[in-house]
């Protein structure tokens, strides 16, 4: 077997390195263009590993009237090559290229699925890179920006095997193995601004400023990257120390947040939004930490995508906007023995209850607990806590919501706190916070409660 020449080698060490191992299946994402055709070619009969399978998908996005005669050429090389294939066509009218864009990855991913693929392979190549890293120059971007289109992105199964590659070298090995393809007359159009950068800016700049703008544009991607892959493993363990998991839910300390400096902490808090599938501007950023670090407890800020953060005391609570929460069902208990649901701050609950054994253990008896209840106090009531109720301590009766102020809990949680009364309206118990009512003396009527989530 012929020794393979350097690009072919470069290649293929590049797509080991990239995690595509030995036996994978690849889709490649196939336009018909020449990039998308030599990624085909060198994976189909340059790549070493013959246990490769190798599929291609074509979208055809309807937006050319030669878009048709596109797809047919497609399905013609992929028979000729013996690739497996699988089409689609935009059902709707796409007007942008970003809604172009999400069409084709929908189609990418389905197709995916259908072959059994563990990657989807794209050709975006080094002069894409150099394009995507001064197009999000000019609009401000930061280093995540800068860092331009990833080799890998893992979490979609999306690999680009070429991007160290220019659009100069392929197109030299797709004249040296004599491969077609076909062009797409709307690349050449000054509109939209990613084709005006390509075909005007880029080559002015070249030409008058810096001769190698594009291998330079593309090596800062690659150092972007690296220090953003650096600072991301700094700040994961400082994000693991500085928030907890509760209910679906983040909570962070406030003063640890605000301990960092405004860069760190805003890098910090990012980070942390981002398990949400939210990244917050520069500006939305600053307002959040504001709003953190000097929010009275008891407020709430909403951000974009259905997030919100809510300070809780010396806490923020960053979650998932719940929506509207269910009105509560309460649960009646009659005097003997019994077992219900009640709902109570959209969570549900099941209860069993009966006669207290006075002056026995039912008080211990795994999360039971047991109440002092005469014979007219009946029947109780499990609810949620309302204005003006009062629960009776050792310094006195005081209100619930001094109650839940002194024990610190937070005011998302109070609305989920059981409360049982009896007939006349009496706070017998707050539960896992206050006894109203003492346990039964023996020979004394009362009640052994149990509350389970449901």
């Amino acid at each position: 077997m012929a020794e393979p020449d350097p690009f072919t080698r470069r290649f293929a060490e590049n797509l080991r390195s990239l995690g595509v191992g030995e036996g994978a299946r690849v889709l490649v994402a196939l336009s018909g263009g020449g990039d998308s055709v030599a990624l085909l070619h060198l994976l189909r009969f340059a790549c070493p590993d013959e246990r490769m399978a190798v599929f291609a998908a074509h979208f055809d996005h309807a937006m050319r009237a030669e878009s048709a005669r596109d797809a047919k050429w497609v399905a013609g090389l992929c028979r000729a090559w013996g690739v497996p294939l699988v089409t689609g066509r935009a059902e709707g009218v796409l007007r942008t290229e970003e809604e172009a864009r999400d069409a084709r990855y929908a189609f990418l991913r389905q197709a995916r699925g259908e072959v059994g693929a563990d990657w989807i392979a794209t050709a975006h190549h080094a002069d894409d890179q150099a394009e995507t890293v001064l197009f999000r120059l000019l609009r401000g971007t930061g280093i995540t920006g800068l860092a331009g289109i990833p080799p890998v992105d893992a979490e979609r199964g999306l690999v680009r095997p070429l991007l160290p590659f220019t659009r100069m070298r392929i197109r030299r090995y797709a004249a040296r193995e004599r491969l077609r393809w076909r062009e797409d007359a709307s690349n050449a159009a000054l509109d939209p601004a990613r084709n005006r950068i390509r075909n005007q800016i880029l080559p002015l700049i070249e030409r008058t400023v810096a001769p190698g703008a594009r291998a330079a544009l593309a090596r800062l991607a690659e150092l972007a990257r690296e220090d953003e892959a650096a600072f991301g493993a700094l700040l994961a363990g400082e994000m693991e120390g500085l928030a907890r998991e509760e209910e679906g839910a983040l909570v962070l300390v406030r003063e640890r947040l605000a301990g960092y400096d405004s860069p760190v902490a805003a890098r910090l808090l990012r980070g942390l939004l981002r398990r949400f599938g939210v990244v917050p501007d520069r500006d939305g950023t600053r307002s959040a930490l504001r709003f953190i670090g000097t929010a009275p407890s008891g407020r709430e800020l909403r951000l974009a995508g259905g997030i919100r953060i809510r300070t809780e005391f010396g806490e923020a609570r960053i979650e998932r906007d719940p929506g509207p929460v269910p009105p509560d069902a309460p649960l009646a208990l009659a005097a003997g023995r019994g077992e219900g649901v009640c709902r109570i701050g959209g969570r549900w609950r099941r209860v069993a209850w009966r006669p207290a054994g006075g002056g026995d253990a039912d008080a211990a008896d795994g999360g039971a607990e047991s109440f002092a209840v005469a014979d007219d106090a009946w029947p109780l009531l499990l609810r949620g806590w309302l204005p003006g109720d009062r629960v009776r301590t050792q310094a006195g009766t005081r209100t619930l919501k001094r109650l839940f102020n002194d024990r610190r809990v937070p005011l998302g949680a109070r609305a989920r706190v059981p409360v049982l009364a009896d007939a006349r309206g009496r706070v017998l118990w707050v539960a896992g916070l206050q006894r109203g009512a003492p346990p039964p003396g023996r020979g004394e009527p009362g009640v052994t409660l149990e509350i389970i989530d449901a």
